[in-house]
């Protein structure tokens, strides 16, 4: 099975602050499972390094209000090109991430405090009924 993975989680430096979230536990499913890395904010235009961004009244933003929606957007829609032309029909993704986040992440106030909702990218997936879960959600992997 081809299955979408958010980069950072096999160890690419691509988040906002140039490192990765490395899951030794993710990585290990490439024994059994084709691992596609993705990152969604590179592919929208963002920059490695970036300043942090975070989900706000529909918006994806900075903590100066900045809006980065349009970038994330777009990073999402490559990333959907991809998962359909690899067939891909499930992902993991980074947790709590703005544009990776499934189920929970941060409010846009830039102050740690978590809510429901998912990312920008896991949303497009889900919508175009691929299944997503997060780098501590992989019982049905393994």
């Amino acid at each position: 099975m081809n299955i979408l993975v958010s980069s950072c989680l096999l160890g690419l430096d691509c988040r906002y602050c140039a490192g990765s979230s490395y899951s030794e536990s993710v990585a290990a499913l490439s024994k059994s499972h084709t691992l596609i890395p993705v990152c969604p904010e590179q592919m929208g235009g963002l920059p490695t390094p970036r300043a942090p961004l975070e989900r706000a009244d529909g918006k994806v933003v900075d903590k100066d209000g900045r809006d980065f929606t349009a970038p994330m957007e777009k990073g999402a829609g490559e990333v959907l090109k991809v998962a359909n032309l690899l067939s891909c029909t499930h992902a993991i993704t980074k947790s709590k991430s703005p544009s990776c986040g499934c189920g929970i992440i941060y409010d846009g106030t830039f102050s740690r405090h978590l809510i429901e909702g998912n990312g920008v990218m896991t949303q497009r997936l889900l919508d175009a009924g691929i299944e997503v879960t997060d780098e501590n959600h992989l019982s049905r992997y393994l």
